[in-house]
């Protein structure tokens, strides 16, 4: 059996696409075939109302909770059926705000995120992916540390870049000082407008800041923006939509690895 591959997506800053990115990522893995977790370390809890779920505090417990037997347990019913075939999620919600205080008091270990998800590695899962909140902090530099492939979505508007820089400057530090051995897979243009010299102009600069890793952009479309509160990805939505199709290319592109 092949290894499982965590990823996390990142971004310093809010709005960028990153939950909806998550989600068709997770959601286009798992038509290929792949056994896909989520897990939303977000306290927005978006994840879950997105896939038509309530938020818990599953996420809490997945990270302030050991690594006995009877604690995995415990975790492992919070494990959600989304109703999609080979796909799972661990919700989060508000609660994920105190676990952030307890990993900071409890000084737990930079890798303790990918520690955990050991508990799930054993299940014949091809994928986890991770989302975290828009912050710095403890639990986005350990989920960080957790990945094996890093994507850092980043809309295409004025100054769009500055959390992309802020999240490889963690990277980089976290490579050097703490021994991460993942890698960046790249970052993802989302919001994109052809028509807007703007948007074309943050396309260069991503481009001249991070050679070789800007992936292909996801255009803006209502039918995306749509998705969250229809509770449907865009699989689900506008199968034969650009969006799909740009997000099936990106599918495509985390398969290489």
């Amino acid at each position: 059996m092949s290894k499982t591959k965590i990823i996390t997506i990142a971004n310093q800053k809010g709005g960028v696409g990153k939950t909806t990115t998550v989600l068709n990522l997770a959601h286009g893995l798992a038509r290929q075939g792949k056994n896909v977790l989520v897990v939303d370390l977000d306290p927005q809890g978006q994840c879950a109302t997105a896939l038509g779920l309530k938020p818990e505090e599953g996420a809490y417990y997945l990270l302030t909770m050991g690594l006995k037997p009877q604690e995995t347990q415990f975790i492992k019913q919070y494990v959600r059926n989304t109703g999609r075939e080979n796909l799972w999620l661990i919700p989060g919600d508000q609660t994920t705000n105190a676990a952030q205080t307890v990993i900071n008091a409890r000084d737990y270990a930079v890798s303790w995120i990918r520690e955990t998800m050991t508990r799930f590695t054993s299940n014949g899962l091809d994928y986890i992916v991770l989302d975290t909140a828009p912050s710095v902090g403890g639990i986005q530099e350990r989920a960080l540390w957790a990945a094996d492939l890093v994507v850092l979505p980043s809309s295409t508007e004025y100054l769009a870049t500055d959390g992309v820089k802020k999240v490889t400057q963690t990277l980089l530090a976290l490579q050097t000082e703490k021994g991460w051995q993942g890698s960046l897979l790249g970052v993802l243009p989302t919001m994109f407008r052809d028509q807007l010299r703007e948007h074309k102009a943050a396309i260069a600069e991503l481009q001249s800041g991070f050679p070789d890793k800007v992936l292909n952009p996801i255009h803006r479309a209502t039918t995306l923006s749509e998705c969250p509160g229809e509770a449907r990805t865009i699989f689900e939505k506008d199968p034969q939509s650009r969006s799909a199709e740009e997000y099936t290319e990106f599918v495509k592109e985390v398969l290489r690895y």
